[in-house]
C-alpha cells in the first residue's frame, strides 16, 4: 500500500468536502420542489432541514432520554467533534489517518472526535495463533534480546514467574515461564527464586545476560513478608508491587517506603521496603494490542516452541484469559469464562513494568554486546586567547 503524504490526504479531503457540499445542495433544492420533508434509510430519517446552515430553520429538537436527570437540571449529551465551529473535518479526519493501527491512539480518537465508544478493548488473536507462531530458539537468549525481566505472582502456596528479555522498539521474547511450589512466607521457596534471578542467560555466541529488575506482587495474604523478602534482595533490583485496577492510574508510578510489619497483629516495625504501584488497567491493554501485531519487529512478541520452556496451551489460556467488558456505565477487566488462571498475565505485566521502570539504554548494552567501540569524536583543539602584553613601569630616568 502506498504511503500518501500529507498534503496529498488534504487535497482528497478538500475534494469530498466539495462533493459534499455539492450533493446536500442538489438533494435540498431536490426535496424543496417535490414537497418532501424527510425520508428514511434504514433506521435514520434524513430531513431537508439537516442541510441548512441557519439553525433557526431546524424542526428537531433535543428530547432527554433520562427525564429524572434533566428535571434535576443535568443535560448530557453524544455529539462529535463534526458538529464543532472550532475543528475543521479536514483537521478530525487527518488524526484518524495519523492514529492509523495504533488501537491506543484510536481509542483516543473514537472518544474524543467521534463521540464513539471504543469497543475493541480485547486481544483479537486467539490461543491456537499464539501457539502456532511459536518459535524454536537455538539458545537460552535468541538475537535481539537487550534486556532482561522478571515478573512474580504470588500465591498462598506457590510463586509464579516469567523471565522476559527486550529489544529495540518494544520488541520481546519470552524466555522461561516456571512455578516454585511452596509457601511465601519460607524462605527456602525465594530462595529458590533466587536461583532464578541470579541465573545468567547465555546467548548462542556464549554472552550472558543477567535479569536487571524483578517486579514481585504483594497482594494476597503474604504482603509482609513480601515486602521483607524484596527488602533482602534490595541490591539485586528486587521490587515489590502493588495493582490497581481503575483508569486514570499510571503504568508505573514512583516507588515509595513502605513498613515491614511482625508479630501476631502485625504492628511491629522491623524495617521497610520499596513499593511500586502499577495501573494494571493500563498494562492489560498494552500487552493485548501487543500480541495483535503479527510480523516480527516493533512491538512484536516471540514465544518458543522448547517445550521446557513453559509456553505451552495452559500459559497462553493464562495470557489470553481476560478481556474489557461494559459494565454500569464502565470498562472493566473479567474473566473470560473457562479461564480460571491469571497468572501468565499477571506475570508478563509485572515484568513490562520492570522493565519500563528500569529504561535501559539499549544501544549502550547493544554496543556492549557486539563489541562495537564507539567511534571518538576528535577532541577540538583549545583555543586562547591573546594576552596583551603587560606595560612597562620603568620609569624614564
Amino acid at each position: 500500500m502506498k504511503m500518501l503524504t500529507r498534503q496529498q490526504i488534504v487535497r482528497r479531503i478538500e475534494k469530498i468536502n466539495e462533493r459534499l457540499k455539492s450533493y446536500y445542495a442538489k438533494e435540498k433544492e431536490l426535496m424543496a420542489a417535490k414537497g418532501i420533508q424527510s425520508y428514511t434509510i434504514g433506521s435514520r430519517t434524513i430531513s431537508r432541514y439537516q442541510y441548512s446552515s441557519n439553525i433557526k430553520e431546524q424542526i428537531e429538537k433535543w428530547i432527554a432520554e433520562n427525564p429524572d436527570a434533566y428535571d434535576k437540571g443535568v443535560r448530557s449529551f453524544w455529539i462529535n467533534a463534526f458538529a464543532s465551529p472550532w475543528m475543521t473535518w479536514e483537521e478530525i479526519i487527518l488524526k484518524f489517518l495519523e492514529a492509523g493501527t495504533d488501537p491506543e491512539k484510536l481509542q483516543t480518537v473514537y472518544n474524543t472526535q467521534f463521540g464513539q465508544l471504543w469497543e475493541d478493548r480485547s486481544c483479537e488473536t486467539d490461543e491456537e495463533q499464539l501457539l502456532a507462531r511459536r518459535e524454536m530458539y537455538n539458545a537460552e537468549l535468541p538475537d535481539g534480546v537487550l534486556c532482561l525481566t522478571c515478573g512474580v505472582d504470588t500465591q498462598g502456596n506457590r510463586l509464579e514467574y516469567e523471565v522476559v528479555g527486550y529489544g529495540f522498539h518494544e520488541e520481546n521474547w519470552g524466555i522461561e515461564k516456571g512455578i516454585i511450589m511452596g509457601d511465601p512466607a519460607e524462605d527456602d521457596t525465594w530462595e529458590r527464586l533466587d536461583g532464578v534471578i541470579d541465573r545468567s542467560y547465555s546467548f548462542a555466541d556464549g554472552k550472558k545476560l543477567k535479569i536487571s529488575v524483578t517486579f514481585v506482587d504483594s497482594g494476597g495474604n503474604r504482603t509482609q513478608e513480601v515486602y521483607e523478602q524484596c527488602n533482602k534482595r534490595l541490591r539485586k533490583r528486587v521490587f515489590a508491587i502493588k495493582g490497581k485496577s481503575a483508569d486514570g492510574i499510571p503504568y508505573v508510578s514512583i516507588p515509595k517506603k513502605v513498613n515491614i510489619l511482625k508479630g501476631k497483629e502485625k504492628k511491629v516495625v522491623v524495617g521497610t521496603a520499596w513499593l511500586y504501584t502499577l495501573g494494571v488497567d493500563a498494562g492489560k491493554d498494552h500487552i493485548m494490542s501487543g500480541l495483535d501485531v503479527k510480523e516480527p519487529g516493533s512491538r512484536y512478541s516471540h514465544f518458543p516452541l522448547n517445550d521446557h520452556l513453559g509456553y505451552d496451551a495452559t500459559y497462553f489460556a493464562g495470557l489470553l484469559s481476560e478481556k474489557m467488558t461494559y459494565v454500569n456505565g464502565k470498562w472493566k477487566w473479567e474473566k473470560i469464562p473457562g479461564h480460571e488462571r491469571n497468572e501468565a498475565l499477571d506475570c508478563r505485566n509485572y515484568a513490562n513494568a520492570a522493565f519500563k521502570s528500569l529504561r535501559p539504554n539499549l544501544d549502550r548494552i547493544y554496543r556492549t554486546l557486539k563489541e562495537l567501540v564507539p567511534e571518538k569524536k576528535p577532541n577540538p583543539k583549545k583555543k586562547y586567547r591573546k594576552q596583551k602584553q603587560r606595560q612597562s613601569f620603568e620609569d624614564e630616568w
